[in-house]
Parts: C-alpha cells; sequence; structure tokens
C-alpha cells in the first residue's frame, strides 16, 4: 500500500513550499478506492485533498475543471454549494504522483460547509422537497451550460468499449452482457437522446454525499468521480435510492425496484412542476439505469469499488438485474403519473 502521507506532502510542496502541513486525516469512505484527507495546515486553515487513480488522469482533470468552472458560473443561491479546487496561478491545481507500483494523481479543495445529511428514511413531504430541489439545481444548471469547458465523454462509447472488453472480462456472461449493449445502442437511437439537453450530472447522489438546511435546500454537494456532462436523466437513478421505502442501507445492491416505487412517482411530480420533464426523457429512465449497470457496474467496478463490493455488485448485475431489467421496469405508470 502507499503511504498516502508521503504522496501529499510532496504534492502540496509541489504547489506551495512556503507552508507546511501540520497533521494529515484519512476521512475516506470506505466503499470505493479513492482516498480524501483532512489537511490541517501549520497556519491552523484546514483543507481536503483526494488521491485517486480511478479512470485516466486526463478524464481526473477535465471533470474537475468543468466542475470548478460550474461552481463559479452557477446562479448565487449555490455560491457555496460546490467545493472548489485550488488555483495555482491561473489554472486550477493537479499534482500527478507515478512511481513502481501506482500512478496517482491530487487535487486539493477549500472545505465546504456541510449542514445535515438527509435521514436514512425521508418523509413524504421531504420526499417532495428534494424532488423540488434537485429541480430547481438541476434547471440552473441548464443556464450556465453554454459557459463550461468541453467535455467529450460519450455513453455510446463508453458502452462499445464495454463491449470490447467484456469477452476477455466476463467470458461466461459475454452474450447477455453484448445483448444489453445492444438494447441500450438501439433504444438510445429510437429515442433520440442525442437531442437532449446535457447538463452536468453528478450520477451518484447517496444521502452521504450530500447535505441539506433545516429546510430542505440543498447546501452543499461533494464526491464528484462519476461526474459527467449528459442529461439530466442520468441522476434519477440514485435519487431514487435516496427517497426509497427501503432507505439508505449499508448492505446494498443496485436493484431497478426503486424506480417502480410510489415515492419516486412523488418525487418526479414534486420535480416535473418546476421543471418538466419530456415523454422521450421519461422513457430514457430505463436505459439510463441499464447504462449504470454496465458502465459503472461492470466495465468500471473493479476500478472504483472495493474488490469484495466490486465482485458481489458485478455478481448481483449479471445474475439478477440485467436478466430481470426489461421485465420488472415498466415506464406507463410514470407516464400517467406525470400526465405524459
Amino acid at each position: 500500500m502507499q503511504n498516502y502521507q508521503n504522496i501529499l506532502r510532496y504534492a502540496w510542496r509541489a504547489y506551495d513550499h512556503t507552508r507546511s502541513i501540520r497533521s494529515i486525516e484519512d476521512i475516506s469512505a470506505q466503499v470505493s478506492t479513492n482516498h480524501v484527507f483532512k489537511l490541517i495546515m501549520a497556519d491552523g486553515n484546514v483543507l481536503i485533498a483526494k488521491v485517486t487513480y480511478f479512470g485516466s488522469f486526463e478524464g481526473f482533470a477535465e471533470d474537475h475543471t468543468i466542475i470548478n468552472v460550474l461552481a463559479n458560473n452557477l446562479p448565487v443561491r449555490y455560491a457555496n454549494f460546490l467545493s472548489r479546487g485550488l488555483m495555482k496561478g491561473n489554472q486550477l491545481f493537479f499534482h500527478r504522483h507515478i512511481d513502481e507500483d501506482q500512478d496517482a494523481w491530487i487535487i486539493f479543495y477549500r472545505p465546504i460547509q456541510i449542514q445535515e445529511n438527509p435521514p436514512k428514511r425521508l418523509t413524504i413531504e421531504q420526499v417532495r422537497q428534494l424532488g423540488r430541489e434537485m429541480a430547481y439545481f438541476h434547471r440552473d444548471c441548464t443556464l450556465v451550460t453554454n459557459t463550461l469547458p468541453r467535455s467529450d465523454r460519450d455513453m455510446t462509447t463508453d458502452v462499445n468499449a464495454l463491449i470490447t472488453s467484456a469477452r476477455t472480462d466476463y467470458p461466461e456472461h459475454f452474450d447477455l452482457i453484448e445483448e444489453h449493449c445492444r438494447k441500450f445502442l438501439e433504444n438510445t437511437f429510437r429515442i433520440n437522446v442525442y437531442g437532449f439537453q446535457k447538463i452536468p450530472v453528478f450520477v451518484d447522489w447517496n444521502i452521504g454525499n450530500f447535505s441539506v438546511d433545516q429546510n430542505g435546500r440543498l447546501t452543499s454537494r461533494w464526491d464528484y468521480d462519476w461526474f459527467r456532462v449528459s442529461t439530466r436523466v442520468v441522476d434519477f437513478y440514485f435519487l431514487s435510492r435516496v427517497v426509497s421505502e427501503v432507505g439508505d442501507k449499508t448492505v446494498f445492491t443496485y436493484e431497478v425496484d426503486r424506480l417502480m416505487e410510489e415515492r419516486f412517482l412523488i418525487f418526479l411530480r414534486a420535480y416535473h412542476d418546476i421543471f418538466p420533464l419530456t415523454r422521450p426523457e421519461v422513457l430514457f429512465i430505463k436505459e439510463a439505469y441499464r447504462f449504470f449497470l454496465l458502465n459503472y457496474v461492470l466495465r468500471l467496478g473493479r476500478y472504483f469499488f472495493r474488490p469484495e463490493f466490486a465482485e458481489k455488485l458485478a455478481r448481483e448485475v449479471l445474475n439478477v438485474h440485467l436478466p430481470t431489467l426489461d421485465e420488472k421496469f415498466d415506464s406507463e405508470p410514470i407516464l400517467a403519473a406525470l400526465e405524459l
């Protein structure tokens, strides 16, 4: 295992050798392979550092550059919503550490204020409030989309990459994976997803990644591992999990059932009242979920999740979630609830 404290100290010296770090505390979640640290500086100030080797350095730098511009350009309501990376001169600072064991990338953040994490199980009114809050946030993201740096990440490219790698990575399940990749590509073309407006989406909206105030208004969002510029529909699967009847659980699986709950319909009605969805967007909810299983769990899971989680989640996707997806998901109740 790497000595992350040494890596961070090297990175900090590259950033500003005139200031020193007093102490470093690991505050990482124990699910992913990423590492997050709280730095107490000798001058008493506090910073956050992230060390990752998930994806590529170029993608890491691209994502955080977009997020930094987004943090600066969002309306004043979100002035302190996203954590900003530290700048050196007129550029966002990244440090790349390469040795015989790994290629890791470091970014330093200003800390953000965390108020209240949502409860493990929301009340019905809290479900509605979250629906309204996400609608306002998505709507305000559309205002600044044209001011953001370009993102080249594409769902089609990701799915085609899985088709290429699955024959080696999942030989016993290759036919199943290829079938669902094909369905995703065909349905994406049929629904015309490429005509949807693209906005910044953070994908992983579990309750440990954002905070709200006492009135349920969004106050801060962190953990940007799955950030991308895409359709707003990509955010809905994790939000369905936040508002679900079962609530947040320590032991979890990525089942489709949360998308079919009445509570998710309540969330979507509240969202739809503020920032109306279209019929094609509702039809794409299933495909966005299919993409999540294919890309984040099967293609990238082994790099992001710790091995014991990655193996369990992939096994459940291959044996349960993909084989039953088309049978279990029905868009008609959602279309009816939204009168589409």
